[in-house]
């Protein structure tokens, strides 16, 4: 596949937000199956391989988003979507390919702990503290003194803003990384640098592209929240959490492959047809 970086307008951000939803719901079962199966084999890890599970399910998530750009490719063309593809850029017959993906993965276990470990330092183990509040907090249902002084902690908000910001810094480069191994044939650290510079000339549509996202996550969970304070229904916005999860996670997961296809020219007629 010849692959080139192009310039893209800013409102192509917008484009790739629609045809990924578009796209997802053509085939909404299949692709959402392929997210909880890659959630469910990361749980399975994390409890096969006690210590090694996390870091290694955290090693495969450049492969969840690969897997999905081939299962949208796939898609497009009428192909089947299936949970083989997650591991498609694994397998690939170049060996050379095969070990720039591992070392990718690598990288990007390495980067996630680091980010985890400097978070948690920051905010002192509040946010750690938090989840088991929370949890059981949703468990009896009432309200959580120790929960209330865990928000109010200032500590919680320096290490989210560190966690979100050094999360955010770390998907730059590996946005197209493994795309660009798995159809450019590039390298691991020519990928990264690729995708890094890639995103930097495409930040207006990325800025319109994740602000979308996040613009329409909000519009239906208000339009939940209404419904379930309209018609009294307190428990529609717990039951509704799950699956539009999934379903949220799953079409944004579609959407990359427009990113890439319209950032590098990959398929670009069947893209824009």
């Amino acid at each position: 596949m010849g692959l080139r970086l192009h310039t893209v307008a800013p409102a192509r951000g917008w484009a790739w937000l629609r045809q990924g939803l578009q796209l997802w719901l053509k085939r909404p079962l299949a692709f959402v199956g392929l997210f909880v199966f890659f959630l469910f084999s990361v749980l399975l890890l994390m409890v096969v391989v006690p210590f090694l599970g996390g870091p290694l399910g955290m090693a495969l998530l450049p492969m969840l988003s690969l897997g999905f750009m081939i299962a949208s490719r796939s898609a497009l063309a009428g192909g089947p979507v299936h949970i083989g593809q997650i591991a498609e850029g694994l397998r690939h017959p170049d060996p050379r390919q095969r070990r720039a993906q591992w070392l990718l993965c690598g990288a990007y276990a390495l980067g996630t702990m680091a980010v985890i470990t400097l978070s948690d330092w920051v905010d002192g183990g509040t946010f750690e503290t938090l989840q088991r509040e929370m949890a059981a907090a949703g468990a009896d249902g009432k309200p959580s003194p120790a929960l209330d002084a865990v928000l109010a902690d200032p500590r919680l908000v320096n290490g989210m803003l560190v966690r979100f910001g050094l999360a955010g810094l770390m998907s730059v480069p590996f946005w197209h990384a493994p795309a660009l191994v798995h159809w450019g044939g590039q390298g691991a650290l020519q990928a990264l640098f690729s995708s890094t510079v890639a995103l930097w000339r495409t930040r207006g549509a990325f800025s319109v592209y994740l602000l979308g996202w996040l613009g329409v996550m909000l519009a239906v969970g208000g339009v939940v929240s209404l419904l379930a304070a309209v018609t009294g229904a307190r428990g529609l916005l717990g039951l509704t959490t799950l699956p539009l999860g999934l379903a949220f996670s799953a079409a944004f997961y579609v959407s990359l492959w427009f990113s890439f296809a319209d950032t590098f020219g990959a398929d670009a007629a069947q893209q824009r047809r």
